[in-house]
């Protein structure tokens, strides 16, 4: 078996979906599966290697309050030559993305299989055009031959999709995040008396940082070993940055944009781990690395996050935009180091379950269910 990962995300930034193609990619070729990534250029200097190959072109696009991607293949031939050289018996699609996705599939003679990981019912701009999600539905039904959800909700607008389904979340690289990974060394001197807080991601208005300061503000009114570490760039940092110089917040680092190689050591420096993302969430993939490097995690209830955490303890949810509530949850795992710790061994128990081997497992087992559907041996009633 050949599979091909389809990303329609540049690869030249970071991102949930990168994440997730990436990880599924190292863990089929770990098996012996052969296995490549496509992806579009947004650099004319971009080269990933010989496992990944570069196809249309990716133009950045603000949608729905975050970062996003317009795709589009100026050159059709360019999708023939690739798919004629590979022979891919699966390409396996992650997110939509239009017209790009419908020139490929055009060509494709593949079992063609799509990874929903956009939040549909979180996203203004797309529930104020249905017609763009009928269009969605009829190209999948068109030519997709299964379709998986990150998370229950994704599958949503596929509810007349006949063909197999499933829900399968995405995986977490317990190698790469765990608890032995070296910790930030700027920070060591003060560690144990200082309680470090982290927020990591996309300065942007989804992702929530503003009620983080507001609760922080709180907090520093009690507390005085207080530091709270900002990992990203985004269009809000220097109105954030604003923010804490006029609030007069001591101990507020922005980091800004890090390597990705560098993300595990800033989770095993933090004590407690903090995703305030008010809405577009699908999964959280930063909720398992803070998990998976044993450190309790405070997020606010939004829909993705909710499906990931609810019935774990490893985690804590917290009113959605209630920067009050997430200061008094906040103070309690501030008070209490036996807490944080209890939570955070919870939390490496239940990432467990997110292991790319587990994960990869089930994706597999979905490629041959809709193999055997395509060629008639499974009947769904």
């Amino acid at each position: 078996m050949k599979v091909g990962l389809v990303c329609f995300h540049t690869f030249s930034q970071p991102g949930g979906v990168k994440k997730h193609v990436l990880g599924l990619f190292k863990e089929f070729k770990r098996r012996g599966i052969k296995t490549k990534i496509i992806v579009p250029r947004r650099n004319e200097n971009e080269n990933y290697g010989k496992d990944v190959i570069l196809l249309g072109t990716s133009f950045p696009l603000t949608f729905n309050g975050s970062q996003s991607d317009f795709d589009i293949n100026f050159n059709p031939l360019a999708i023939n030559k690739v798919l004629e050289k590979e022979k891919f018996d699966v390409l396996h699609f992650h997110n939509f993305d239009f017209p790009s996705i419908f020139q490929i599939l055009r060509k494709s003679n593949a079992l063609n299989i799509l990874t929903f990981h956009s939040n549909i019912k979180g996203s203004k701009f797309l529930k104020g055009f249905p017609i763009l999600i009928e269009g969605i539905k009829k190209i999948v039904k068109w030519k997709v031959d299964g379709v998986i959800g990150v998370a229950s909700f994704n599958l949503d607008i596929f509810k007349d999709f006949k063909k197999p389904k499933a829900i399968i979340p995405n995986g977490i690289d317990l190698k790469e995040f765990n608890p032995k990974v070296r910790k930030i060394k700027k920070f060591l001197p003060e560690q144990g008396r200082r309680i470090n807080i982290l927020f990591l991601g996309r300065i942007e208005e989804r992702k929530g940082l503003i009620y983080l300061l507001k609760a922080y503000k709180i907090l520093e009114e009690k507390f005085s070993n207080l530091r709270l570490i900002v990992v990203g760039e985004g269009p809000l940092k220097i109105e954030m940055e604003d923010w804490v110089r006029k609030n007069k917040l001591k101990n507020v680092v922005f980091e800004g944009k890090v390597k990705e190689e560098d993300v595990p050591f800033y989770f095993n420096t933090c004590d407690i781990y903090c995703s305030p993302a008010i809405f577009g969430e699908s999964f959280g993939i930063v909720i398992l690395e803070g998990m998976a490097c044993g450190k309790p995690v405070v997020a606010f209830a939004n829909e993705g996050y909710k499906e990931l955490l609810t019935g774990k303890k490893g985690g804590i949810l917290v009113k959605n935009r209630s920067y009050r509530e997430l200061a008094k949850t906040l103070e309690k795992l501030i008070k209490n180091k036996k807490l944080r710790k209890k939570i955070g061994k919870l939390a490496l128990r239940e990432v467990k379950e997110y292991s790319w081997n587990k994960v990869a497992d089930r994706v597999l087992s979905f490629y041959d269910l809709c193999k055997k559907e395509k060629m008639g041996k499974v009947k769904f009633f």
